[in-house]
């Protein structure tokens, strides 16, 4: 009998172990809550850009695709979750304006040449960047079909293909229908991104991470 309830308080502990475990472990509904929280106090107040004034597409699109940087201002896309604010459009042709030139149904490719640092908003915490590296900048080659307005990418070199590999997050690509590509380097598009997890690199998408970004778009050789 003693055995018996030896046994049976084994079990019993064991249990109350493996709910406590099951407990503690978040679920995708409580990480993507999580990622809401940590992206709203960034947008409260954050030591990169300081508090967020967040506008709507309808705004953005009013003023000719334009965010007033003065008044600190990102627009949200409501379909992705994205917010950017644009604090240079770049000078040369947008990529569909490129497009144009060749024909209706033309798909096009071209090198970018990226600078840009990512920030971890939920955990606080630079996790790439190559600003202050002046002898290494990423690249990506960057395919746009005109029919279905639509943008495919690939790393080709640099930190980013390092650290992620060469899937170019979706984020990344959500600018190039309002930035504009040049070579010249004192005239490049500059972007600033918070990106949630479901258009962010595979590790940020597996995690349920939010980033922040701060990219420059140049046109490669």
């Amino acid at each position: 009998m003693k055995k018996l309830l030896y046994i049976i308080g084994i079990f019993a502990t064991l249990s109350t172990l493996l709910l406590s475990g099951c407990d503690d472990e978040d679920t995708y509904a409580d990480m993507k809550e999580k990622e809401k929280s940590a992206i709203s106090r960034f947008i409260k107040d954050n030591e990169y850009c300081g508090p967020i004034k967040v506008i709507s597409e309808e705004e953005f699109y009013a003023n000719d695709s334009i965010t007033d940087t003065a008044r600190n201002e990102f627009v949200l896309f409501q379909e992705d979750g994205i917010y950017m604010q644009i604090v240079s459009k770049g000078e040369g042709k947008t990529m569909i304006e490129m497009a144009k030139e060749q024909s209706t149904d033309s798909t096009i490719s071209k090198g970018i040449l990226c600078k840009f640092m990512e920030y971890d908003i939920k955990n606080d915490y630079v996790c790439a960047s190559n600003v202050n590296l002046t002898s290494i900048v990423d690249k990506m080659t960057c395919k746009y079909t005109h029919r279905s307005r639509s943008y495919t990418a690939s790393f080709t070199e640099g930190q980013m293909m390092s650290t992620y590999g060469s899937t170019v997050p979706t984020g990344w690509l959500k600018p190039l229908d309002y930035i504009r590509l040049t070579r010249a380097e004192g005239r490049k598009a500059r972007i600033r991104l918070i990106i949630p997890h479901s258009s962010g690199t595979l590790t940020a998408s597996g995690s349920v991470l939010p980033m922040y970004y701060e990219i420059s778009y140049q046109l490669g050789i």
